[in-house]
């Protein structure tokens, strides 16, 4: 089989959307819970520590099972493995619901999250089987609306039940669509994707597990703990040693469970890099913005989410039309125009202030995610073309493996950066205050917009570095070579 070659003479349509939809609940799912954790706390009598597992979990739980994605997907066939998927994470968000204690509705999502793990390489390596490389922009646009816009309608949607309804409602929504995909998928998906008698490594899910585990845990921490807490550097340096461990592992072995070894093309190692890069400012916007609009300028949850409705909306728009652009033009003046967007609107979100309006914050938002959806699918795809289809589950799990793990890194960064900032002007506000100045929580507010400030400040020269590099990106062509000019 040749590098352009597809199993599918005609793209399984049908099936690959109902592949969407069983992506896209399971994507939801990730943010849908987040504002209800005060109201989780409040109904099991739990503390925020605690609470919190239920997202960091679910992180921890995808960091794990998705590095050995390309394993599951060469060894199992795409039918088997999204019926099984698609059946833990509807059995999970049974349970969630019906959960009478918070032990329970822990166990619940991390069986959800085994089961959301899967969707997301699932669903790419179809892709990449279903369509040959001149369509696969189209294709991955389609796509990019799973992926950006999912994660972005949870906030609003949860927002929005969580005011009006208990927060099972939220497992309530998700359960028929889980329940109608699932059904659907055991009478009609088929396979498509080809299998390998591949063995398991066990050792080296181990040390994959506690590598990359290790390491979402520990940035995840860092925010709340602080980088001194024993448990948040000794877990990311547990971590790193298994992941350089697992990595000479991988390079030793004829049949890795990870190949690294695909980074020796380099349009997927610079898109890589580039989405690494991205990743970790991007995270400026979904951390920042709603402690800004909650904490300093006092809206509520249902407004914070309401801002990002929009851009959303926007990037659902823009992510088929960049893929037919992508197909047409390439990804190099799509990803730096898109970058430009990007770096310009997060360097006007470093000049935020009490007199900004909620309109403006929504169109500079929404243009930033303009912006977004001009890059990441493109830059992504156009790395995965370089890649043999026999490598395309090493670059779909490397790809999904990477954006976790950034995540991870950019949230912890940028919240230290901004707490560091905002204690160091606390201090200076304080100390040139005068005894009858405003009260402690309008200098604290003082002195936390500075820290917010300056953190999508630090988001902006990240996201610059991503832009110097979109110059050095070159179009794969349907053989998978680079093209020059």
């Amino acid at each position: 089989m040749n590098h352009t070659a597809s199993l599918q003479e005609k793209p399984p349509y049908g099936m690959i959307a109902i592949l969407f939809i069983g992506a896209f609940v399971s994507i939801l799912n990730e943010t849908l819970l987040n504002i209800a954790l005060p109201a989780i706390m409040a109904e099991f009598s739990v503390k925020p520590t605690a609470v919190q597992w239920l997202s960091t979990g679910y992180m921890l739980i995808n960091g794990i099972l998705i590095p050995a994605s390309a394993f599951f997907v060469q060894r199992f066939s795409n039918r088997s493995l999204f019926i099984t998927a698609m059946g833990l994470f509807t059995a999970g968000t049974l349970l969630a619901s019906l959960s009478p204690t918070f032990g329970i509705l822990l166990t619940a999502r991390m069986i959800q999250a085994a089961g959301s793990a899967m969707m997301m390489p699932l669903l790419m390596n179809i892709m990449l089987t279903a369509f040959p490389i001149e369509k696969r922009g189209t294709a991955m646009g389609i796509f990019g609306m799973v992926m950006f816009v999912a994660p972005a309608l949870g906030p609003t949607l949860s927002g929005w039940i969580v005011e009006h309804y208990s927060w099972r409602m939220l497992f309530d929504i998700v359960l028929p669509f889980a329940i109608i995909t699932l059904i659907y998928s055991i009478f009609k998906l088929k396979n498509i994707t080809p299998q390998r008698a591949i063995k398991l490594d066990v050792f080296s899910i181990i040390l994959s597990s506690i590598g990359f585990g290790g390491l979402l845990y520990g940035f995840s921490s860092a925010g709340d703990k602080g980088w001194g807490a024993p448990l948040v550097y000794g877990t990311i340096i547990v971590g790193v040693i298994a992941l350089i461990w697992f990595t000479v592992r991988q390079l030793r072995s004829d049949d890795p469970m990870l190949e690294f070894r695909i980074f020796k093309f380099p349009m997927f190692t610079l898109s890589s890099l580039i989405s690494v890069v991205l990743s970790i400012a991007l995270f400026s916007g979904m951390i920042l913005m709603p402690i800004y609009i909650q904490t300093i300028r006092g809206y509520s949850p249902m407004d914070a989410g309401l801002l990002m409705l929009p851009g959303a909306v926007v990037m659902g728009i823009m992510s088929p039309i960049t893929g037919k652009l992508f197909d047409k033009y390439g990804p190099r003046l799509l990803a730096i125009s898109g970058l430009i967007i990007v770096v310009v609107t997060t360097f006007f979100f470093s000049r935020l202030d009490m007199e900004i309006s909620y309109l403006n914050m929504i169109i500079l938002f929404t243009i930033r995610n303009l912006g977004m959806s001009m890059v990441m699918m493109p830059i992504m795809t156009n790395g995965l073309n370089q890649l043999p289809m026999k490598d395309n589950p090493h670059g779909t799990a490397m790809n999904n493996t990477l954006q976790q793990v950034s995540g991870a890194i950019g949230a912890a960064l940028l919240i230290t950066v901004m707490n560091n900032r905002t204690e160091s002007s606390l201090a200076e506000i304080s100390a040139s205050a005068s005894p009858d100045a405003a009260s402690q929580t309008l200098l604290l507010n003082e002195a936390m917009l500075n820290g917010i400030n300056f953190s999508f400040f630090v988001s902006t020269l990240i996201a610059a570095l991503a832009l110097i590099l979109a110059f050095f990106v070159r179009r794969v062509g349907t053989d998978g070579k680079v093209i020059k000019k």
